[in-house]
């Protein structure tokens, strides 16, 4: 009888040792787990920083500025004198600018001189009405009113022809046709018959045609 109850009490010790060994290797897949779940975690964050940098970029290089504005038109632009006394064409220079193109007319004497602007089919002279040559394609009138004569004023007058001017591309040319009857009359030749627009400055007195860029 001593025989039987030790054999009995090894075949319980060995049935134990086996499933504690059941046991430990049924826990180790699910730590393998845990470990892959973490590092597919980490790898996706940098993905989703990266991809939102651009748009940002983006938007802000977008925005653009407005373009210039030139209030003018093409239609004839008259003004009175004012005030004239002894004014006298001395000097007619352009200059390009952003935009537009700036003809001035300089003058002695004081006040501020009248004028009429507008574009005319064919330039011709005062007094004779003899054709006048204008380079371009468009011919804009500028009639000062209110001037006077040199040898009354003792200034000395912007000599008969063409004035030179460089610099420009949409004012092709200006003809100066000196002074009769109180009128001082030019040309300016343009490109095309583009908008324009007057205005009068004084300190010295001066005459400003602008005419916008042809484009």
């Amino acid at each position: 009888m001593p025989i039987r109850r030790s054999a009995r009490v090894t075949r319980s010790a060995g049935l134990a040792v086996a499933l504690l060994l059941v046991a430990g290797c049924a826990a180790q897949p699910g730590t393998d787990n845990t470990a892959s779940t973490d590092e597919a975690t980490s790898s996706v964050a940098p993905e989703a920083e990266e991809t939102t940098a651009p748009t940002a970029t983006a938007t802000t290089a977008g925005a653009e500025s407005p373009a210039p504005e030139f209030p003018a038109d093409t239609s004839a632009d008259t003004a009175e004198p004012v005030d004239p006394d002894g004014l006298t064409v001395t000097e007619v220079r352009a200059a390009p600018h952003e935009g537009f193109e700036r003809v001035v007319f300089e003058l002695a004497g004081s006040g501020t001189p009248g004028w009429q602007v507008e574009y005319v089919d064919a330039p011709s002279s005062q007094g004779s009405g003899d054709a006048v040559d204008v380079p371009g394609s468009a011919f804009l009138q500028v009639t000062l009113q209110g001037t006077s004569y040199p040898y009354e004023t003792g200034a000395e007058e912007v000599a008969r022809g063409p004035v030179s001017v460089s610099g420009t591309d949409t004012v092709q040319g200006v003809v100066y046709d000196a002074t009769f009857e109180g009128t001082s009359v030019a040309w300016i030749g343009t490109s095309a018959e583009v908008p324009f627009r007057v205005s009068a400055l004084s300190d010295p007195t001066r005459l400003v045609v602008e005419v916008a860029d042809a484009g």
